[in-house]
C-alpha cells in the first residue's frame, strides 16, 4: 500500500512530467500509455490536478517545482496567497513588536504557517493528519520558512500541554461534518470552537480565529468572549473568510473594531468602522436620485449599511435595501456606482420602455422575489450594458432601477472610526 512517503520527494523525471503535462487534460493523461515510462500517473495526477486549482490561488508555491501537494479537500480549505498574508498583517498590526512565538493548531497545507513564518519570530505548526504533516514537513523549508516547527499531534493535547502562554493562537477549524457536508456553526466544526475557547484563552495573549463568510457575527461575538476586532475578507469582490481577533482583557461589544477589505487587483478597498459607529449614525431615506451605490460584499457582510452612508455623505432608498443615492458623484466608493436612467414598476412593458432589447444584468435587494423568478417574469435576458435593480422604496413601491455603470477609479479607499458623525438614532 502506498503511503506519502512514497510521493515525496518528487523524482527528477516526475518534475519533468509535471511541468510538461501542466495544461494537460487529466483523464486524457490517466488514459495515456505511451510515454509514461513506467511512472505512476495516478500519482503525479494529483500532483497536476492540485497545479491546475491552485495557480492562482497559491501563484509561489505552484511556481516550485519541489513541492508536493495534497488531495483535493485540503486544497479547497487553504488560504490563498492573498489571504494568507493578510492575516499575517493582522498579526503584524496587532502588536507593536514581533511575536515570540505563534501556534498554528490547523497546520493543514501549511498556507498560513508560511505567511506567519514572515512576522514572527516563531511559529509551530500542528496536524493531527500524518500525510498533511508530513507533507508540510517537506515543503515549508522549500520555500524558505526556517523558523516553523512541524509537529504531527492533536492540538489539544500540545495546547493543554502548555507551562506558558504563548503570543498568538490561530485556528482554522475544519468546516465539514462526518458526512462531507458544509457547515458554518462554531460549534459543529472541528475542532469545535466553542468548547476550546477557555482553553485557548488561558494559553494565549491573541486568537486569531478564521471562519467561513456564511458566520453570523453577531452570534460568534455572543459566543465568543474577548473579541477585539474583525476582518470580513474579500478577494475580488466575493467574500473569502471572516477572522476574529481576541484578546486577554474584555472589551465592550460597541468597541468591537470592524473591517472590510476587498482585495481587487488594483489594490485593497478598505473600510473600518465600530459598532457603536453603526448604531448611533442617522441616515435619511429618499427615492433615487442621479447616482447609485451599491456597497462591495465585504462591506455587506461587515453590516456597515449605515456607516457606509454616514462616510459618504449618501441616502438610503429604504431602510433595508442597502442601496444609496446621491445627486452629485461620490468618488472613490467603495463598491459599484451606477448612473440612474429610469425607475419603472416590475412589469415586463414597462421595462422594455427603457430595456428596448430585454437584455440586462439584473440584482435583487429587499425585494419579494429572486432573480431567476424574476427574470422569468419580465423575459428578461443576461448581459448588456445595463443594469437592473429591483427594490422596495421607502414608501414599500416596488420598482425597477434602470441604470448604467459608472466607471471609476477605486484603487485604495480606506476609512477610520473618528471620520463618522455621531448622532442618536432617529
Amino acid at each position: 500500500m502506498n503511503t506519502i512517503s512514497d510521493k515525496i520527494p518528487l523524482t527528477t523525471v516526475e518534475k519533468a512530467f509535471i511541468a510538461a503535462n501542466a495544461q494537460t487534460n487529466l483523464q486524457a493523461l490517466l488514459l495515456k500509455q505511451s510515454g509514461s515510462n513506467g511512472l505512476d500517473l495516478k500519482k503525479l495526477a494529483v500532483q497536476i490536478a492540485a497545479r491546475q486549482r491552485l495557480r492562482h490561488k497559491l501563484p509561489t508555491w505552484v511556481a516550485n517545482p519541489d513541492l508536493v501537494f495534497p488531495q483535493t479537500v485540503s486544497v479547497e480549505q487553504a488560504s490563498s496567497e492573498q489571504t494568507a498574508r493578510y492575516k499575517a498583517g493582522v498579526v503584524a498590526k496587532t502588536t507593536s513588536t514581533p511575536p515570540a512565538h505563534l501556534i498554528d493548531g490547523t497546520g493543514g497545507m501549511g498556507v498560513d504557517t508560511w505567511a506567519f513564518a514572515g512576522v514572527a519570530q516563531r511559529v509551530t505548526y500542528l496536524e493531527r493528519d500524518a500525510d498533511l504533516a508530513q507533507l508540510a514537513q517537506h515543503n515549508l523549508p522549500l520555500l524558505g520558512c526556517t523558523n516553523a516547527t512541524v509537529l504531527n499531534t492533536q492540538s489539544d493535547l500540545f495546547l493543554t500541554s502548555l507551562t506558558a502562554p504563548v503570543d498568538w493562537i490561530y485556528l482554522d477549524p475544519a468546516r465539514r461534518d462526518s458526512r462531507g457536508a458544509r457547515v458554518a456553526q462554531l460549534d459543529a466544526c472541528e475542532p469545535n470552537v466553542v468548547a476550546w475557547w477557555p482553553m485557548l484563552q488561558a494559553r494565549s495573549t491573541h486568537i486569531l480565529l478564521k471562519t467561513a463568510p456564511l458566520i453570523d457575527l453577531e452570534a460568534t461575538i455572543r459566543q465568543l468572549p474577548n473579541i477585539q476586532a474583525i476582518h470580513v475578507v474579500a478577494v475580488q469582490h466575493e467574500v473569502k473568510e471572516v477572522l476574529f481577533v481576541a484578546g486577554t482583557g474584555p472589551i465592550l461589544p460597541d468597541d468591537i473594531l470592524i473591517t472590510a477589505v476587498d482585495m481587487t487587483s488594483t489594490g485593497e478597498v478598505t473600510f473600518t468602522f465600530r459598532r457603536a459607529d453603526e448604531r448611533s449614525v442617522s441616515v435619511p431615506l429618499r427615492d433615487p436620485a442621479q447616482y447609485l451605490y451599491e456597497p462591495n460584499a465585504a462591506i455587506l457582510k461587515a453590516g456597515a449599511f449605515r456607516a457606509v452612508a454616514a462616510r459618504f455623505g449618501l441616502t438610503k432608498l429604504a431602510a433595508h435595501s442597502h442601496l444609496y443615492t446621491s445627486e452629485t458623484l461620490i468618488n472613490a466608493f467603495p463598491g459599484r456606482t451606477f448612473r440612474v436612467e429610469a425607475v419603472c414598476k416590475p412589469s415586463r412593458s414597462e421595462l422594455q420602455a427603457y430595456v428596448p432589447t430585454l437584455k440586462a444584468n439584473l440584482t435583487v435587494r429587499n425585494f419579494p422575489q429572486t432573480v431567476e423568478d424574476l427574470r422569468k417574469k419580465l423575459s428578461l435576458k443576461e448581459g448588456g450594458d445595463q443594469y437592473v435593480f429591483a427594490t422596495t422604496l421607502q414608501n414599500g413601491d416596488k420598482r425597477l432601477l434602470v441604470t448604467s455603470k459608472v466607471a471609476s477609479d477605486r484603487i485604495i479607499t480606506n476609512f477610520t472610526p473618528n471620520t463618522i458623525p455621531r448622532e442618536q438614532n432617529q
